[in-house]
């Protein structure tokens, strides 16, 4: 092959799609056809100038992606195995004044992974790929939402970075608050080229402390008075510190040798895991973690900018999402991942590096993991938004229950790792920071690891083999992964597939449905609850609709529960192509039916009909500081809206918490479930409760008017109309709406905003499939 720009960061993948040489591997089955890609050896090289003098001179990789040789000048510098660390090599023996020549030699990462594979003996994994014998992004070879683009290149800046006498090789800033009274603790390493005392000073908020240093590493401690407290979103504001640090010679202390900035904020974080329970605690208040599953926003990480996070963090928090759980199949997330939750309030979670399969701990694995976790640990401990580390994603319930002992043997499989080595490193590096061996994990050695009455567990036989009422089954401590499919949005599926006509076992919509019987699983959802599809406009309304229905009924249900069930976090809220997975917001950056389902589902004062002993009952839950007294209108009706029964009942909520009232038995009790409907009303809250499926209710067709005025939408129901959707996306992709899933009874009307796009077709704007309804599909 020629030679190609190549951009960095980057990487093989973008570049040769840059050039031409491929098509995008997101389109239609492009992606079998790059697979080549990941099997071959690469090499980048470039030409730089540079002076000599007495000065040390570092080759600083931030990251290489992932085996990779490092030539200066023809003299090898060093060698890489890690994807998820950084390298820094002495260059100062290959520098010549003037032309320099670097290459960067990259082996194929399967032919690595396949060799340590054969080396030490495989080890049980949920998919046919060797990625866990490479310290690489695990899903790049493939994930049940994921394509096999298994990538290489400099993923991560690289420099030549000069300095004489000292430098500061990490800062590791601890902050703690105690009776009003905040201290930062900074632990400052140093690497030097010169013996002899130096200086360290560090300053926050205009206090200063300096210290001598002899050896390479000094703590210094500053104390801040009354320190603003940072808060997740909802809680409290965000106040961040400035954090500066100093490195001089005492000889000449006036030369800055180096210096370093970062931030800080002032929080407490607890979990409460006694008697089985799993309760964050943010400045002492018991926080229900409203959470969603992060996965890499693109197979691409240089494709990942600072506005791309912005807006997916804007869309978690328009959700009322107030956690993001890092999954342990991706990546130690950038620098401007944590910055922009700090600024914007909200929590994380951070895996280490390790998902659903077993996990050799022979070298060089040993050593690689270590340097791993120590610098991630170090370059995100200050940050106030992380609220704690999980030693990997499935890998000891996967241990327990996935038939891996017969097969491992005696082999090692990663139980070393999350109970010895990354405890150690974060309690080292990150002290008094909360870490939990794995996800699932009940606590002890002599439970299930994914025993639901103990720490936290993970739901996915709902998925795999049942339907999603049985949420209601489970009495979880706290629910980390739980989840349930539907196809991207319509202007997704279009921009990425070419088949025609476009159908739901269609060759792109198979090429892009990852899950092992996932249409299948689809449609036993959609026979279970709602009428069957008459077409793929159909079909693909309907799919979006159960899902977006499953995540609001296991959402609900667990915050029903506070404080027995303090967090749900739903698997998942970002795709990294156009793909069916469980997303909420797809590849494109699109809404889903199920983001609006989780905004309702997730706010902060929910309102909601639960099954109590065989009959509804009502449920108020207050996440709010603040008491919540309300009125509800509680009524009986027919599917025509006639009002068969209807009282008023009172409740008061305390903050934090959650109150059950029974409903009147002529309220909850229908004389014929097929053609009644529960309500109830309050506080500009509706909460439905319907005795039988769609599929079997006595749904009139839909009759309805609707009218379209600039950017609005309004509707008005001739008959009752459930959960009506406006897809605007299907006339300009750049079109989406502010509401979605909504049911009216007859007379009443809402309005739809349409947003992002010019003026649309009025008439397509307001009929199908743009405008969909449950009950379009009765009488016909």
């Amino acid at each position: 092959m020629k030679d190609i720009a190549a951009t960095v960061p980057g990487c093989v993948h973008t570049d040769l799609l840059a050039a031409g040489i491929i098509d995008d591997p997101y389109l239609d089955g492009n992606e079998t056809a790059v697979a080549w890609i990941g099997r071959t050896d690469w090499e980048y090289a470039t030409t730089f100038t540079h002076s000599l003098d007495d000065d040390r001179a570092d080759l600083v990789c931030a990251g290489l992606d992932t085996v990779a040789t490092v030539l200066l000048n023809g003299v090898e510098l060093g060698r890489t195995y890690n994807q998820h660390r950084g390298y820094r090599f002495d260059a100062r023996a290959a520098l010549r004044d003037g032309d320099n020549e670097l290459r960067v030699r990259f082996d194929s990462a399967y032919s690595y992974a396949e060799a340590q594979q054969k080396r030490l003996g495989d080890r049980p994994n949920a998919y046919p790929e060797p990625f866990n014998f490479i310290r690489k992004t695990a899903c790049n070879f493939g994930w049940d939402w994921g394509p096999t683009l298994v990538t290489a290149g400099i993923w991560q800046p690289i420099g030549l970075q000069t300095w004489r006498t000292a430098r500061i090789a990490s800062v590791r800033p601890q902050t703690t608050v105690t009776d009003g009274q905040g201290k930062i603790e900074l632990r400052v390493r140093v690497e030097r080229a010169a013996p002899g005392p130096l200086e360290v000073s560090a300053t926050v908020a205009g206090s200063t402390s300096t210290v001598t240093l002899t050896g390479d590493e000094a703590v210094l401690t500053v104390t801040v008075d009354d320190p603003e407290l940072w808060w997740p979103a909802g809680y409290g504001d965000q106040p961040l510190y400035d954090v500066s640090v100093r490195l001089a010679s005492t000889s000449l202390p006036e030369q800055t040798l180096d210096d370093w900035t970062g931030r800080a904020g002032f929080r407490t974080v607890r979990v409460d895991t006694a008697d089985g329970a799993f309760t964050l605690h943010v400045n002492d208040v018991p926080v229900f973690v409203r959470g969603v599953n992060w996965i890499p926003d693109d197979v691409f990480a240089d494709r990942i900018t600072r506005d791309r996070l912005h807006a997916r963090f804007r869309q978690a928090l328009d959700a009322n999402v107030n956690y993001l759980r890092v999954w342990g199949g991706g990546r130690y997330e950038s620098s401007e991942f944590y910055d922009l939750a700090d600024e914007l309030g909200l929590m994380v979670g951070q895996d280490f590096l390790f998902a659903c399969a077993a996990y050799p701990e022979e070298e060089p694995f040993a050593t690689e993991v270590a340097a791993e976790a120590r610098e991630n640990v170090v370059r995100l401990a200050a940050h106030p938004s992380l609220m704690m580390w999980t030693g990997n994603n499935e890998n000891i319930w996967g241990h327990a229950d996935w038939d891996w002992i017969p097969d491992l043997g005696d082999r090692s499989w990663g139980a070393g790792f999350y109970f010895d080595l990354l405890p150690a490193i974060v309690a080292e590096e990150d002290p008094g920071a909360f870490y939990w061996p794995g996800s699932p994990w009940s606590g002890r050695d002599d439970r299930h690891p994914n025993d639901p009455a103990y720490g936290t567990m993970h739901i996915w036989d709902v998925w795999n083999t049942d339907d999603y009422p049985k949420y209601r089954e489970y009495r979880p401590r706290f629910v980390a992964e739980f989840g349930y499919q539907a196809p991207p949005t319509f202007s997704t599926l279009r921009r990425a597939l070419s088949d025609e006509p476009l159908a739901s076992d269609s060759p792109g919509m198979r090429a892009h449905q990852k899950a092992t019987d996932g249409d299948k699983k689809l449609q036993r959802g959609l026979d279970a609850h709602l009428p069957a599809p008459r077409d793929f406009d159909d079909w693909h309304y309907l799919t979006q609709l159960n899902q977006a229905r499953a995540l609001s009924l296991g959402i609900e249900h667990f915050r029903s529960l506070r404080p027995h069930c303090m967090g749900a976090i739903m698997w998942q809220l970002n795709d990294c192509w156009p793909v069916t997975s469980w997303a909420a917001v797809d590849g494109d950056g699109h809404r889903k039916p199920l983001w609006y389902a989780l905004r309702r589902s997730f706010a902060p004062r929910l309102l909601t009909v639960q099954p109590r002993d065989g009959v509804p009952a009502l449920v108020a839950v207050n996440d709010s500081g603040e008491s919540w007294a309300l009125d509800v209108a509680l009524s009986r009706r027919t599917l025509e809206g006639v009002v068969l029964s209807s009282s008023t009942v009172g409740v008061t909520v305390a903050p934090g918490s959650a109150t059950t009232v029974p409903i009147p038995t002529a309220i909850g009790t229908p004389a014929d479930p097929a053609a009644e409907l529960l309500l109830a009303e309050a506080d500009d809250q509706r909460a439905w409760w319907f005795w039988a499926e769609d599929k079997d209710l006595a749904w009139p067709p839909a009759r309805f008017t609707a009218t379209v005025d600039g950017d609005a939408v309004t509707v008005t129901a001739g008959t009752a109309l459930r959960d009506l959707t406006l897809h605007p996306d299907r006339l300009d992709p750049a079109a989406w709406a502010d509401e979605a899933g909504v049911t009216l009874l007859p007379g009443e009307s809402t309005t739809f905003r349409v947003l992002g796009a010019g003026p649309l077709d009025p008439t397509a704007l307001t009929t199908r499939p743009v405008l969909r309804c449950v009950n379009d599909l009765s009488g016909t």
